[in-house]
């Protein structure tokens, strides 16, 4: 074996393996059984032209060179990015922990209650801190979440308002500029009207439906927002406010002066700058908007015992659901990352977090009186960390970058500085020695922080915050790890065993790929640093968006979305422009197959499409006639199809190449839906297929930990025509030479997990790469026939083949009171998370076992199916008291003294021998979803509750 081979690590087929699964599946080699799954036409003819595969060890040097490529200045550029010290114990715990990082969203809550209970934790800090009553799990970045202020209170009209066709949205002047473009691109299509200015000069009006505020503003000062809110309310204007976070620890929280909506990022609470991301984005609001949040929501309910239970609430928001209904897209989470924000409150506690706000300031207000002393003028009257000055920089700036100092530079006679959590004395002295160099002056040096502030009167918070024993209980590090570790063994992640979700590719996480992410080089550097700072990340980036060019075939890619969801929208977005550019704006029609993914048609109406669904044949195809009509029908107006290649019933489609021919000669373009790109690479490619445009989820085919529900990554590549409208960024240049606005807040999105994807492909290289989409179909077939005769597969290709992932019909189980839920609850006995259940279709189960996987687990999952589909024959509708209904079964109830059920224990938790050697143990009996949104908790027990247990 070679050993220097990451190939060989990351695919878990042996070679030994292959004659045996060749055998099972009926063909001679891997080259037949491709022949037989993808049409020829679309087959690439070349291999990709990628650099040659590196081992590990050279990739891990590699990487590091790189990093010190990057200059770690010591940054006070602020605007929304600030240094944090990450707490070692999380770091390590839980960033480098693959019992958290590989994790899968929380939709099978009985095997997530550890990070369920992270989520809650996060949740309650959020409004705690905000004020407000209700905070959601996360959102991507602050700007995308002020923009979903935004479209949530668009949607939450009155009723005259949407009957006057209320439009105008007023920002803030003091808004931050990442924000303010995101802000345009929202808006645009939504036919939202921003009216930007002076909020101390803003004329309320019934024109006004909304408007957003920013908390501290971008420059630092503390406005005291009372007054103005008050009024907007007596004029049926709602009010969002863009706050930081660590400053609610010593201001007044917004929800005490009434708004609407409280945004933000959890950024500076123990997260890398990352050159961006990723960073998780908080949204706070009203109970009365609980049924309009973005997101995802953690709610409390209770188990089948009445025991207290975690799941995730509200879920008949979901896209999938909605779908063309829907105001926001739920794929918009970091739930890596929340996780992480929420162990920093916890391990700080209230009274940590005081010390550490109450610190930053008194570095600011001693800085202040320093520069004053050598004659500067600080604008701000009231200011938490960010100082304006009045200074040359063209005198200053020289010298701070010569000291490795970048502060930023409003214009040439005005200077911001923003101090922050690691802060020191020495730099403190630093700033200081630079301003007096500009001026020629000499400076005193500080020996200690001014106990001084100029946060007082209405701007200063006198509640209280976080007082529930969660966060005033884990402060060693002893006993925060243990805390961490328990949460853990709640969970199934893939360290465990794998996790089959068709269409969410849970694939090898390699451990090569996530070390670079712990190394400062990559972690302290701000998203706004002048780009010669960055050359490190700058490399990475390019050569990675190159490689995604290569791979899906198109000219230029743009790495800026930092969701799957977030690439859909630009895509079309894109599109959009590109149809405008040609005097064609009436072009609103956008076909969508009834097959494709939920968040597609939200996706669509966010980006001011009108959606026309197309239907598809009996055998799960897209129906071409019935396109060829719709396409015909609206030729004038047709924007876009959005088509999942290969399906999302796991098929790759014969007749791709005529329909996207279809679309483009009736003026459109062609967007294709990158969720099964794992199919593709190597083998075909969006461009050959005939698509303009596609995204990518990195953390699906391009290895970033999927996080417990986010970090994602969702880059767009483009063909040749839609390159010049790539989005761009206010503060640092990126994009096409006619680009839209920004799509996330940072230019080039999360680019700390980049670094995994490029990792991933450097390391594969084109054999590597190919290799592994072969394999991940040879797998997807292996099962398909492991488990013939006992679950019908709904749809194959022409010849029998699926793609990478299939789709297993359980409606016919009804007959036996059995529905899909109850096989999916089953499987958490047998060790595993369930596949992808009643999508694409109700009553169904969607398997997707990816190339990382060995014969030996695949074999273990089809016999938990096996064994399964004969409990299934055991059970009958009228004895509902079956093994199926009552799973999952907990170590409580197995060890009871009261067993009443008609089966044994064994069978009950120990139905196959492999079992034993590693029982992974649900912590909580099947949750109640309809009791938990009836009796809607989002937040944690109040200490009085923990009183009175007591």
């Amino acid at each position: 074996m070679k050993t220097d081979v990451f190939a060989l690590r990351h695919i878990g087929i042996r070679e030994e393996d292959l004659n045996t699964m060749f055998n099972t599946v009926g063909v001679e080699n891997l080259e037949q059984l491709i022949f037989e799954t993808i049409p020829q036409h679309i087959r690439l003819k070349e291999p990709l032209k990628l650099d040659e595969p590196m081992s590990e060890h050279k990739f891990l040097a590699h990487t590091e060179a790189l990093s010190k490529k990057n200059k770690v200045f010591r940054t006070y550029i602020g605007l929304g990015y600030h240094e944090s010290l990450i707490p070692s114990v999380i770091k390590r715990n839980i960033l480098e922990n693959p019992g958290w990082y590989t994790a899968y969203t929380p939709y099978q809550a009985e095997i997530a209650q550890g990070r369920l209970e992270a989520l809650l934790n996060f949740q309650t800090i959020i409004s705690d801190l905000t004020g407000m009553e209700l905070a959601n799990a996360s959102l991507l970045d602050e700007s995308t979440a002020a923009a979903e202020a935004m479209t949530m209170l668009f949607d939450v009209r009155s009723r005259d308002q949407k009957k006057n066709n209320v439009l105008k949205f007023f920002v803030s002047e003091e808004i931050l500029p990442q924000t303010l473009s995101l802000l345009k691109t929202r808006s645009i299509p939504l036919g939202i009207e921003l009216v930007v200015g002076n909020h101390e000069e803003f004329e309320y009006s019934a024109d006004f439906y909304g408007a957003l505020l920013q908390y501290p503003g971008k420059y630092g000062q503390v406005y005291d927002y009372a007054a103005f809110v008050a009024k907007a309310k007596e004029n049926d204007i709602k009010v969002a406010v863009a706050a930081d976070i660590m400053s609610l620890v010593l201001l007044t929280p917004p929800g005490e002066f009434g708004v609407d909506v409280v945004v933000g990022t959890t950024q500076r609470f123990g997260i890398p700058l990352g050159y961006g991301g990723p960073h998780a984005a908080f949204f706070a609001t009203k109970e009365e908007f609980k049924r309009s949040i973005p997101g995802r929501i953690i709610g409390v309910t209770k188990d089948t015992d009445g025991k207290p239970a975690l799941r995730m609430a509200l879920q008949t928001r979901e896209q999938h659901i909605k779908r063309d209904k829907a105001t926001s897209n739920i794929c918009t989470a970091q739930v890596l990352l929340a996780v992480m924000a929420g162990m920093y409150g916890v391990y700080h506690g209230p009274k940590g977090l005081k010390y550490i706000a109450s610190k930053i300031h008194s570095t600011a207000v001693t800085l202040v009186d320093a520069l004053e002393n050598l004659g500067l003028y600080q604008i701000n009257s009231a200011y938490f960390d960010t100082i304006t000055v009045k200074a040359d920089s063209n005198k200053v700036r020289p010298i701070a970058e010569a000291n490795e100092v970048n502060f930023y530079y409003v214009d040439n006679d005005t200077i911001s500085i923003a101090v922050n959590e690691a802060t020191s004395l020495k730099d403190l002295n630093q700033i200081i020695s630079i301003f007096s160099e500009a001026l020629g002056k000499t400076s005193k040096e500080v020996s200690s922080l001014l106990n001084k502030t100029t946060i007082s009167g209405n701007i200063e918070r006198t509640s209280a915050f976080m007082e529930n024993k969660v966060f005033n209980s884990y402060h060693s590090e002893t006993e925060l790890m243990r805390y961490i570790k328990k949460l853990e063994r709640k969970d199934l992640a893939l360290n465990h065993s794998m996790i089959s979700l068709g269409s969410c590719t849970m694939k090898l996480n390699a451990a090569s790929e996530m070390l670079p992410l712990s190394s400062s080089n990559w972690g302290n550097i701000h998203p706004f640093v002048p780009v010669d700072q960055a050359e490190g990340y700058q490399t990475i980036l390019r050569e990675l968006a190159k490689d995604l060019s290569i791979i899906t075939g198109f000219a230029d890619t743009s790495l800026q979305p930092n969701s799957g969801a977030q690439g859909e929208y630009a895509g079309l977005m894109v599109i959009r422009a590109y149809h405008e550019s040609r005097g064609e704006s009436e072009r609103n029609i956008c076909l969508i197959p009834s097959s494709a993914h939920g968040t597609n048609p939200a996706s669509a109406v966010m980006a001011g499409m009108k959606v026309v669904v197309t239907k598809t044949d009996e055998k799960g195809n897209i129906d071409v006639a019935d396109l060829e009509e719709k396409a015909k029908l609206h030729s004038d107006k047709l924007a876009a199809l959005m088509v999942t290649y290969p399906s999302t019933h796991g098929v790759f489609e014969s007749s791709i190449k005529q329909i996207t021919k279809l679309i483009h000669d009736h003026g459109g373009q062609v967007y294709m839906d990158g969720a099964n790109m794992n199919a593709q690479v190597g083998l075909t490619n969006p461009a050959t297929i005939g698509a303009d445009v596609c995204h990518l989820n990195l953390h699906k085919t391009f290895a970033i930990p999927h996080g417990g529900g986010g970090p994602g990554v969702g880059p767009i590549c483009v063909a040749p025509q839609l390159v010049p409208f790539l989005p761009s960024n206010p503060v640092i240049s990126t994009g096409g030479k006619d680009a839209i606005t920004a799509i996330s807040a940072a230019p080039w999105g999360s680019s700390l997990v980049c670094l995994i994807s490029y990792g991933y492909i450097k390391m594969l290289g084109e054999y590597g790469l190919t290799q592994s989409t072969k394999i991940a179909i040879l797998n997807a077939n292996y099962i398909k026939h492991k488990l013939e005769g006992k679950f019908e597969v709904l749809y194959t290709g022409e010849k029998g083949r699926a793609a990478h992932e299939m789709i297993l019909d359980c409606r016919p189980f009804k007959k036996n009171g059995i529905e899909v839920t109850d096989i999916a609850k089953r499987l958490m006995d047998y060790g595993f998370h369930a596949p992808t259940v009643s999508f694409p279709v109700a009553g169904t189960v969607m398997i997707e076992p990816t190339e990382s996987e060995s014969l030996a687990e695949l074999d273990r999952f089809c016999e938990a199916m096996t064994a399964i589909r004969e409990e299934i024959d055991e059970s009958n509708i009228e004895e509902p008291n079956n093994v199926l209904k009552n799973a999952p079964h907990t170590l409580e109830m197995a060890t009871t003294d009261d067993w009443q059920f008609p089966y044994s224990r064994q069978k009950a938790s120990y139905p196959l021998p492999y079992i034993a050697e590693n029982k992974f143990w649900p912590s909580v009996r099947r949750v109640d979803d309809a009791y938990g949104d009836r009796n809607l908790i989002c937040t944690c027990a109040p200490i009085e509750a923990y009183m009175e247990a007591e």
